[in-house]
């Protein structure tokens, strides 16, 4: 009986491991995700009052590639611990129609603002430094675009990068990433 119930409790957890949280709009939901008014500059304000980097991450409906980023990368929890204590993260629909306010003023549906920024595959997220000039978009403003499912390890990678300020220095992220890879062998 009791082998019975190990076997049982094991299928029952190699079921429910990845298993990805969908919300009413059909995009996968983790807890670190906050729910805004979606006020590029107000989010931004916030992430700086809890002394985390603003992200946004662009998501749809049905995207395999999402669901392998919630499923495979984003419950792995170094990563999730990473995203929780230094990310203030916001959730944007390709094809939404909640308004965004852009960090320019301008205000628009979700899916005419990622059309605005230029976004075309998802999972994208958009990292942003501390500071944003208020005639800048999103866009313009973003200190690293990371567009579509990457590993475990290159997903931490840029993660720390942006966190390090990475980008303001003078290794590349693909630099960085390899010599972290190297290290992590």
């Amino acid at each position: 009986m009791t082998r019975l119930l190990l076997a049982a409790a094991v299928v029952f957890m190699s079921a429910t491991m990845g298993f990805a949280e969908m919300g009413d709009d059909g995009l996968h939901k983790a807890p670190w995700m906050r729910d805004t008014f979606k006020d590029l500059s107000e989010d931004l304000a916030d992430a700086n009052a809890e002394g985390k980097r603003l992200m946004v991450i662009i998501e749809q409906r049905g995207c395999i590639y999402c669901k392998k980023m919630h499923e495979e990368v984003f419950p792995v929890a170094k990563i999730a611990d990473y995203i929780d204590e230094n990310f203030f993260v916001v959730q944007i629909n390709m094809f939404g129609d909640v308004e965004v306010t852009d960090f320019d003023g301008t205000v628009l549906p979700e899916k005419e603002m990622v059309r605005r920024w230029g976004a075309l595959f998802t999972p994208s997220l958009l990292f942003f430094p501390e500071e944003v000039a208020d005639d800048v978009t999103a866009s313009q403003a973003a200190v690293a675009n990371m567009p579509g499912a990457f590993d475990k390890h290159t997903t931490f990678n840029m993660l720390s990068w942006v966190v390090e300020h990475g980008y303001d220095g003078e290794e590349s992220f693909q630099k960085y990433h390899a010599r972290k890879f190297a290290e992590q062998s």
